[in-house]
């Protein structure tokens, strides 16, 4: 029996939802866009992740332009991550089959709850920047490294990993910590957009429409995100961020009684 294809209007409030997150807070927002093509629409669970991919790459590329005019993106920051998050996926992809995922999920839950409560602790100050030096750049490349892997694991966005370590071992603050993640992003979403094509594992009528809606959206949130008071921002991140911790124990919980 043929699927149905997805509608066009839940897929286009899918789009502008990803669009607000995206541009509030350097994410991707395939932590909306999977669970509402899955939950919603009825799409299966690979397939949806392909998509959200796909859906991702206009997205990224229209919020980092936004980022960038406002002057809020560390271009050496963002290719140091870019760099390390293509390597660091096809390494994650590779390893999907040989370590334990429940293991790897329970200790980022962990790690968002440590992250959840320091930002109501560290606020970065706008001014803050991030103190280049060959170490730094190792250590940044490391960190998308390790972002890539983690997202090819356990198909986390780089975005809810990158902004908070930006900020707290970085030293850069939250709006070229959400710029930088979203340049990142770019490079990562076209090698992995290549590959689900490569393997049929993507639905582009329902990407492009989530990535278009969502890119008409990024541009007014972005701004808003850079008129919104530090500690605001961060309260709203951390609120985002339990939302995604929730989601994932939830699933974690549920695979267990199954």
């Amino acid at each position: 029996m043929k699927t149905q294809r997805p509608r066009f209007l839940p897929l286009l409030l899918l789009g502008v939802a990803a669009g607000v997150l995206s541009g509030l807070f350097g994410v991707g927002g395939g932590t909306i866009i999977v669970p509402g093509l899955v939950l919603w629409l009825g799409m299966q669970q690979k397939l949806a992740a392909g998509t959200s991919v796909a859906a991702i790459l206009p997205t990224a590329t229209v919020g980092a332009i936004s980022y960038a005019v406002q002057g809020h993106v560390d271009w050496v920051a963002a290719a140091c991550l870019a760099v390390g998050i293509v390597v660091g996926a096809q390494l994650g992809s590779y390893l999907l089959a040989r370590v334990s995922k429940a293991a790897l999920q329970w200790g980022f839950m962990g790690f968002l709850l440590v992250v959840i409560v320091s930002l109501w602790v560290v606020v970065p100050q706008r001014g803050d920047e991030i103190a280049m030096s060959p170490l730094v750049a190792v250590l940044l490349v490391l960190t998308g490294l390790v972002t890539g892997v983690i997202s090819g694991l356990i198909g986390v966005g780089g975005g809810i990993v990158v902004v908070p370590v930006l900020m707290f071992f970085f030293g850069a603050n939250d709006l070229a910590a959400k710029g930088s993640s979203l340049v990142m992003m770019i490079p990562g979403s076209i090698s992995g957009t290549l590959g689900n094509i490569r393997r049929s594992n993507v639905d582009l009528r329902s990407a492009a429409i989530i990535g278009i809606s969502a890119s008409v959206c990024v541009p007014f949130s972005s701004v808003l995100a850079a008129l919104i008071d530090p500690f605001v921002s961060n309260v709203l991140f951390s609120l985002y961020l339990a939302f995604v911790l929730t989601q994932m124990l939830w699933r974690a919980l549920k695979s267990r009684r199954g």
